[in-house]
C-alpha cells in the first residue's frame, strides 16, 4: 500500500470512529482544540492528515495513533529458520536477509578434532552459550567458556570447535571484511575514574 493510499483512508476512518462513539464535530473540536471546519475537511479528505492533527484526535478517542492511520499489523517476529548441518555442526540461521552481517546459533557435538586453521575475507564474532569452545587464531590457542566472547579478522588463520570434553553451543556473527560488531558496554570503574 502506498503512502497516498494510506492517507486517503484516514478521513473515512476518522469519520467512522467518531460516528461509532456518537461524538459530534463540535464536541471533538472542543476536546482537541482543532476547529470544526478542519475536522470536517480531514474526514472528507480535503485536508491532508498530519501528526499535529492526528495526535490530539487519537488522545480524544483514546486509541493508538496507528489505529487512525490504519498501520499494517506487525507479523510474527520470530525467526523460524530450518537448521543446517555442515561438517557435523548444526547451524540455526538467526538472520533472514542475504549478504551483510549474518548470525547463527551453532551446536558443535562432542568430538576431538585436529585444528586445521584457514583464512578468508571477513570478520567474525563468537559468543559461547554453553560448553567449551577451542579457538585457534594465529599463534593463540585458547578455550572459551560460557559467557565469553571473541572477535577476530578472518584473514588471520583460524579454527574453532569442541575441546572434546563435551558439546559446545555458541553464537556466531560473521560479516564481510570491514563490517565489525559494535558492542556497547558500560565503561569499567577504572575507565570512569572511580
Amino acid at each position: 500500500m502506498t503512502t497516498d493510499e494510506v492517507l486517503a483512508g484516514v478521513g473515512p476512518r476518522l469519520r467512522r470512529l467518531r460516528k461509532e462513539r456518537e461524538v459530534t464535530l463540535a464536541a471533538l473540536s472542543e476536546a482537541t482544540g482543532i476547529s470544526v471546519s478542519t475536522l470536517s475537511r480531514l474526514e472528507s479528505g480535503l485536508r491532508k492528515p498530519s501528526l499535529e492533527l492526528l495526535l490530539p484526535i487519537a488522545q480524544a478517542h483514546q486509541v493508538p495513533l496507528d489505529e487512525l492511520v490504519g498501520a499494517p499489523t506487525v507479523g510474527d517476529p520470530r525467526v523460524r529458520a530450518k537448521p543446517l548441518v555442515r561438517g557435523g555442526r548444526t547451524h540455526w540461521p538467526l538472520t533472514r536477509q542475504p549478504g551483510g552481517l549474518q548470525a547463527f546459533k551453532v551446536l558443535e557435538p562432542r568430538r576431538k578434532q585436529e585444528p586445521d586453521p584457514r583464512s578468508h575475507e571477513g570478520y567474525e564474532w563468537l559468543y559461547v552459550l554453553s560448553g567449551k569452545l577451542r579457538l585457534v587464531l594465529g599463534e593463540h590457542d585458547v578455550v572459551l567458556t560460557a559467557g565469553e566472547a571473541a572477535e577476530f579478522d578472518t584473514r588471520v588463520p583460524h579454527w574453532f570447535g569442541s575441546t572434546g570434553e563435551g558439546p559446545v553451543e555458541f553464537l556466531s556473527l560473521f560479516g564481510p571484511q570491514g563490517e565489525r560488531m559494535h558492542v556497547r558496554a558500560r565503561p569499567s570503574r577504572r575507565e570512569r575514574g572511580e
